[in-house]
């Protein structure tokens, strides 16, 4: 499950950073059509991937389930941190990117 909470973190990161607004509170500048494009992309290539290590853990039915409560908790997460501790929020996708190959070997 800690894979599919990453990977779900991660992804709602990236569709954050994709709009203006948010991308110019963390990073102080405004994203290029390229990279919104890019952060989009990896955003929901994250969210469409998060449920594989989900159910290959606990099966289709029980997996589902946890992947949506994980879905919920990350974006709660997020909303949560980005108006107080915006530089954390950013932090902790980082850090969740690069834990992520870890917690995917957890899976075997």
């Amino acid at each position: 499950m800690l894979l599919a909470l990453l990977m779900c973190y991660a992804g709602f990161t990236a569709l954050c950073l994709s709009i203006d607004r948010h991308h110019g509170e963390l990073l102080r500048s405004k994203p290029s059509p390229l990279r919104r494009l890019g952060l989009r992309a990896a955003g929901w290539s994250l969210l469409a991937l998060s449920p594989w290590p989900a159910v290959a853990a606990m099966g289709w039915g029980q997996g589902l389930v946890e992947w949506c409560a994980v879905l919920m908790l990350s974006a709660l997460m997020l909303v949560l941190l980005l108006p107080y501790r915006p530089r954390l929020a950013l932090s902790l996708a980082g850090v969740g990117l690069l834990a992520s190959p870890v917690a995917a070997f957890g899976l075997f």
